[in-house]
């Protein structure tokens, strides 16, 4: 019988698990398909991270060093584990490396996948280079440097169009992203503050800035940073060989509109992680229709799969912020804590 707890993906959520379990003085092992610790945020390179203003390098790099420095925390970066076999406090995964562990308990943070915008290529992306992401203007910020990429000159006119990859049934992609209106709202107010002469239009079907951000976000970026919204629906995004012209229809008055900008800007959503399938079969868990890790009833006990001793969190069940994930770390590590205690008390019996 096994003490540790496997922890599957080494973003915020599975750096959160790690640290949980590693923390009540028991053996975790985590696994990390990059080679670097950290996630998206990490790997994506978000600059300042929702709602803590903390940039992501710092807030996320305290959070794999806590989980490096740990005795009780070992990592395996670079691999997989490609074969699961056992039962709720005797499991034996197989790793691409060829090593095996062992664990009482399993959890999956393995994450999402961001939208590739070359599904949506009547906006422009992939035709145009000064249609970006929005972590490739978050990679921007956080160089402290924001041209356009066709020609390096100082954009004077930005547009963030929403719901890109998000509550789209044209592309199967029925689910909203969640947290991309407040990213938005946030990427948004730090062009304006890099460069005050910037106009920043922000292009809505509506605006989902949850809980708290509606103030902080929504209409701080209006009325401090004077960021124009624009409720429509967009065509295309097109060239005039100067500037990119986004066609659309303003869905409050009724007309069409056509509106030259130096850059636009997808607000990208959260797809399933691409690994899921696979994931599903060497774990043996369910997904829920769209593609993500099925969660059991979250009543009884959130963190729990279809899987006995396989507990999920974050992202991977579905678009999720940063700070739910991280708690939802912890509360695997709880559930999966509960059984590595019942895997040592049966082999003290």
């Amino acid at each position: 019988m096994s003490n540790a707890v496997l922890v599957v993906g080494g973003g915020p959520t599975g750096l959160s698990a790690a640290a949980g379990v590693a923390s009540a003085g028991k053996q975790v092992i985590l696994v990390e398909k990059e080679n670097v610790l950290g996630g998206a945020p990490i790997l994506s390179g978000y600059a300042k991270l929702v709602p803590s203003g903390e940039w992501a390098k710092d807030a996320i790099g305290r959070m794999v060093k806590r989980v490096e420095d740990d005795p009780n925390v070992t990592i395996h970066k670079g691999t997989t584990v490609v074969k699961l076999d056992g039962e709720i406090g005797n499991f034996t995964a197989t790793l691409a490396n060829g090593q095996t562990v062992n664990a009482a308990s399993i959890i999956l943070a393995t994450g999402f996948t961001h939208f590739d915008s070359i599904n949506k290529p009547e906006w422009g992306f992939g035709t145009y280079e000064d249609v970006l992401t929005t972590t490739q203007m978050e990679q921007m910020v956080g160089t402290g440097k924001i041209v356009c990429p066709s020609d390096g000159r100082v954009p004077e006119r930005v547009a963030i169009l929403l719901c890109v990859g998000s509550r789209d049934r044209q592309i199967g992609r029925e689910w909203c992203s969640k947290i991309c209106c407040t990213v938005s709202s946030n990427l948004a107010m730090e062009i304006r503050e890099a460069l005050p002469k910037c106009n920043v239009y922000i292009y809505y079907m509506d605006i989902r800035t949850f809980g708290l951000y509606e103030g902080q976000y929504y209409w701080e970026s209006q009325e401090k940073h004077k960021v124009k919204y624009i409720k429509a629906r967009i065509a295309e995004v097109t060239s005039d060989g100067k500037r990119l012209i986004v066609k659309g229809e303003d869905t409050l008055v009724k007309r069409p509109i056509t509106i030259p900008f130096d850059m636009v800007v997808h607000a990208i959503g959260m797809d399933p992680n691409v690994d899921n399938m696979t994931l599903s079969a060497v774990f043996d868990v369910k997904l829920e229709k769209y593609g993500h890790i099925q969660k059991a009833s979250t009543y009884p006990n959130m963190s729990a799969t279809s899987r006995p001793g396989v507990f999920v969190a974050g992202a991977a069940t579905g678009p999720e912020t940063i700070d739910d994930s991280i708690a939802q770390g912890q509360s695997a590590a709880m559930a999966a804590l509960t059984l590595v205690r019942g895997a040592v008390l049966e082999a003290a019996e």
